[in-house]
C-alpha cells in the first residue's frame, strides 16, 4: 500500500467514525430521552459522553491532519473553492459540536442527580435537551455537505 492510499484510508475511516459516532450518539440519546426514565437517561448519557471523547474527539483531530496531508500529496491549493467550503462546514460542525459536548455533560449530571433524588428529570434537563437536539441538525447537514464536497470537488 502506498503512503497516499494509507493516508486516504485513514481519512475516509476517520470521516466514517466522525459521522457514524455522531449518528449513533444521536440515536442513543434520542432513545434514552424518549424513555423519560432518569436512570436510563443517566446510563445512556454516560456512554455517549465517553464515546464522544474516545471516538469523535479522535476523529476531529485526525480529519484535518489527514486532509491536509492528502491536499499536499495531490497538489491541490489550500484555497481551492471546494476546500474552502469544506473548511467552513467543518468549522460549523465544530461550533455545533463543542456546545453539544458540554450539554451532554450537563444532561448526564442532571439525570444522575434526578436518580439520586428519586425524582423526575428537571426542567433544566428538558431545556438543554432541546438545544442539544437543535444543534445536531446543522452539524449533521454540514458533515453531509463535506462528504459531497470531497466526492464531487465542484468547480464554483
Amino acid at each position: 500500500m502506498t503512503a497516499y492510499l494509507l493516508v486516504k484510508m485513514i481519512h475516509i475511516l476517520s470521516g466514517a467514525v466522525l459521522f457514524g459516532t455522531g449518528a449513533g450518539i444521536a440515536f442513543f440519546m434520542l432513545r434514552g430521552h424518549a424513555s423519560g426514565e432518569p436512570t436510563t437517561v443517566a446510563a445512556v448519557a454516560r456512554i455517549v459522553v465517553l464515546a464522544d471523547y474516545v471516538f469523535t474527539a479522535t476523529a476531529v483531530v485526525v480529519q484535518p491532519i489527514s486532509g491536509l496531508v492528502l491536499i499536499m500529496m495531490q497538489g491541490y491549493s489550500l484555497t481551492e473553492p471546494w476546500l474552502t467550503a469544506a473548511y467552513g462546514l467543518y468549522l460549523l460542525t465544530g461550533l455545533c459540536w463543542l456546545p453539544v459536548v458540554a450539554i451532554q455533560l450537563r444532561l448526564k449530571r442532571l439525570a444522575e442527580r434526578a436518580v439520586v433524588e428519586g425524582g423526575p428529570l428537571p426542567g433544566a434537563y428538558h431545556r438543554l435537551y432541546r438545544i442539544w437536539f437543535i444543534l445536531g441538525w446543522p452539524a449533521f447537514a454540514a458533515v453531509l455537505g463535506i462528504y459531497w464536497l470531497m466526492i464531487a470537488k465542484p468547480e464554483f
